[in-house]
């Protein structure tokens, strides 16, 4: 079984998408946040305002490393986890790497009530996502084997597009894939199957 990981942006669907993933292959799940808030005590939010970003970092780095010592199963990680090199690394190297990539608009739409993010909680958080994705959308890209465009399926579309993209690569047999190829896509040439490390 091998470890597939998805990568993006806060609010992109990650832990949602994983965990029907999971499901539908029969694989462990894991959250990296809720591993995180596991070794910590307390809540990400709480930590990161008493502690800072560079604590947290810390923290998520080394989850990372645990997580992907396991090698198997799916692993939803924290939208700024790829701000760290030795995170980037150890993802490409270690997982199949899903980014699963929203617009800015898209993800407001989603998050504008969420209280719980603490890089959104400033007076505009539509720019401040605008600014996090042009700074992280490169190192998503960067980190991915596979890009699958969010823009607004439901869930289980989102889940068949992953699975077809796997039986593609040949991570995964027919049998757990849907019967047809849709929608699922590569990513402009920088995420493709070719480039997917076995």
């Amino acid at each position: 079984m091998p470890l597939i990981a998805l990568v993006g942006m806060p609010g992109g669907g990650k832990s949602t998408v994983g965990r029907q993933l999971a499901r539908r292959l029969r694989w462990d799940f894991a959250d990296t946040d809720d591993l995180i808030e596991r070794r910590i005590g307390t809540s990400i939010r709480q930590f990161f305002e008493q502690q800072g970003e560079d604590a947290f970092r810390d923290v998520e780095q080394s989850v990372i490393a645990d997580a992907v010592a396991q090698r198997s199963g799916v692993l939803a990680t924290g939208g700024g986890a790829v701000l760290r090199a030795a995170n980037r690394d150890a993802l490409r190297d270690g997982c199949t790497v899903v980014y699963l990539r929203s617009a800015p608009e898209e993800l407001f739409r989603r998050l504008r009530h969420d209280m719980n993010r603490p890089l959104l909680q400033v007076a505009n958080p539509l720019g401040r996502l605008r600014d996090l994705h042009a700074q992280r959308g490169p190192l998503y890209e960067r980190t991915a084997h596979f890009i699958i465009e969010t823009g607004r399926p439901s869930i289980h579309t989102l889940v068949n597009m992953i699975l077809m993209q796997l039986e593609l690569a040949g991570l995964i047999g027919a049998d757990a894939a849907p019967s047809s190829i849709g929608h699922a896509r590569q990513g402009d040439g920088r995420a493709d199957v070719g480039r997917q490390r076995r």
